[in-house]
């Protein structure tokens, strides 16, 4: 997979919903409702953290769930790469990018959300030949303003940014003409995943799908 055909894919995902959720699971036998109930409220791309024991594992169960699309988060290494895709992700994300990695889910065919802070990170990636990335961490990085003004001099790069976004502040990333949808994890709070409270996880979904862009 050539970095262009990565960043089209990933583009795709990214205009699924203006939010894809950013998961830590700690319990896989509970990753399938999580999943189902996310979907169900408008949010089909989850991004499943390798943080946890049990990532790979509720990767696994959460690809079986209809209508979802679920990815790796938290990549880091070309194992981290051939991991995520036996388990089932269709695409990663990773906080940063490196050339070993990249070449790792160029060559497992994973399309690949590669992460960038910086105007030199988003210029080696465009010379790379991505358009799709991940601003990361996007509030300690400088937040709207800081993504606004990368915009100006690289418009060709488009961004979902995430760390630290939140409800209140999706709408003004959203509104920026170089981001395509936002990562959070305020839809799925652990307490929530704890309790099981699967409708009000669905409900906070369907808040977040309903936000403009």
């Amino acid at each position: 997979m050539t970095p262009a055909e990565a960043s089209r894919r990933t583009a795709e995902i990214c205009a699924l919903a203006p939010v894809v959720p950013v998961l830590v699971i700690d319990d896989a036998a509970r990753a399938r409702d999580l999943a189902r109930a996310l979907v169900a409220g408008g949010l089909p791309a989850l991004e499943v953290t390798l943080r946890t024991p049990a990532a790979l594992e509720a990767i696994a169960a959460m690809a079986e769930v209809e209508g979802g699309v679920v990815g790796a988060g938290t990549l880091l290494t070309p194992a981290d790469v051939k991991a995520a895709k036996a388990a089932g992700a269709r695409f990663g994300v990773s906080p940063g990018a490196t050339d070993r990695l990249l070449a790792a889910c160029e060559d497992e065919g994973l399309p690949l959300l590669p992460g960038a802070a910086t105007a030199s990170e988003a210029m080696a990636l465009l010379e790379r030949g991505y358009t799709t990335a991940k601003f990361f961490p996007a509030e300690q990085a400088g937040g709207v303003p800081a993504l606004k003004a990368l915009g100006a001099p690289i418009p060709q790069l488009r961004f979902c940014p995430t760390g630290g976004v939140s409800l209140k502040s999706a709408p003004d990333y959203l509104a920026l003409p170089n981001v395509l949808c936002v990562g959070g994890s305020w839809v799925a709070p652990k307490a929530m995943v704890e309790a099981g409270d699967w409708a009000g996880i669905e409900a906070l979904a369907r808040e977040a799908a309903a936000l403009p862009r």
